[in-house]
């Protein structure tokens, strides 16, 4: 199959997407057309279905695997594809493998090497608290190693969680090499566990999307929902102890305006801040550039980093 990063202005498209979603309206002058995203694990592009009612076009909805014919065209300098027939296709035809993006590092080492920092936690309280979450919940652990990091932005792959809260940990385990004053189980238990709530507040794939409880409260209030379940059912964990953890999940955003319930007030806190933070660019970044490999002058602006970025790189 070809893959969606692949395509150019003008190519003919003639192959099986999952229908990742598919949107009915009509245009000013009342004729129907559906929009529709279609995936595959390297991406997603827009479609334009002008013609719905078309003896071409079959009955399909979202998540529906769908062979699709049509051209690539340019829309405002974003391609997106003028579907001209679609056929709904059956099991066997694909394989879905090749529609799920994937995290490029292997899961179950990632997994290991996050499972060598909660053996390095001495703090008993600390230790237990990540054991039951990491070690005993089977589901929890099913759901944290399929689970994105977030719908669009960064890390929104299989995978994906997994992969930014390694990333987190690691550089905050430099930070407490650097900065002694940091107390390193709170810092590192906290890096561990501050996305969480992202495996409640976002569907597995295909979805891949909001669920009710992530639209009503967001992954860092459901974050601290989940500790404090766990934090009851530890005998004698101590208050403060359990209080700073909450803190750091609830200001791990840093401000207000970036839906932070807390901004940080110790220095556990502002350390978790920053490495999600930089996680989080970093691997926004990589992603860009990987999608514009073919380009190497100036990308255009990008409103995340409020920069007109480049992937050009001087000798």
């Amino acid at each position: 199959m070809k893959y969606i990063k692949d395509y150019k202005d003008g190519d003919r498209v003639f192959d099986i997407y999952l229908c990742k979603h598919k949107i009915s309206a009509v245009t000013k002058n009342g004729k129907p057309y559906d929009t529709v995203v279609l995936q595959d694990k390297t991406g997603t592009i827009d479609a334009k279905v002008w013609d719905p009612n078309n003896a071409g076009i079959a009955e399909f909805d979202s998540l529906d695997y769908i062979e699709v014919y049509g051209d690539i065209t340019s829309f405002q300098g974003v391609l997106q594809v003028n579907v001209k027939r679609i056929r709904k296709c059956q099991e066997g035809e694909y394989a879905p493998a090749d529609y799920l993006p994937v995290s490029r590092f292997d899961r179950e080492e990632m997994y290991q090497e996050l499972l060598s920092y909660i053996n390095g936690v001495e703090n008993t309280y600390l230790k237990q608290l990540l054991q039951e979450f990491f070690v005993k919940d089977q589901a929890f652990i099913s759901a944290f190693k399929q689970s994105s990091a977030a719908k669009t932005v960064h890390h929104g792959f299989v995978g994906g969680l997994l992969q930014h809260t390694l990333g987190v940990t690691k550089l905050c385990d430099y930070y407490c090499s650097t900065y002694p004053l940091l107390k390193r189980d709170l810092l590192i238990t906290a890096a561990i566990c501050h996305d969480m709530g992202k495996t409640r507040e976002i569907s597995l794939f295909p979805e891949n999307d909001y669920t009710d409880a992530g639209q009503f409260l967001g992954h860092i209030v459901i974050g601290v929902e989940m500790i404090g379940e766990k934090v009851r059912n530890i005998p004698g964990f101590p208050e403060v102890l359990a209080n700073e953890l909450k803190h750091c999940i609830l200001a791990h955003h840093g401000e207000y305006e970036f839906g932070s319930p807390k901004k940080p007030a110790i220095m556990e806190a502002m350390a978790l801040n920053l490495a999600d933070n930089t996680d989080a660019k970093m691997e926004t970044f990589t992603e860009i550039l990987e999608n514009s490999k073919d380009n190497n002058g100036w990308l255009g602006f990008n409103r995340l980093f409020d920069s007109n970025l480049t992937g050009t790189r001087m000798e």
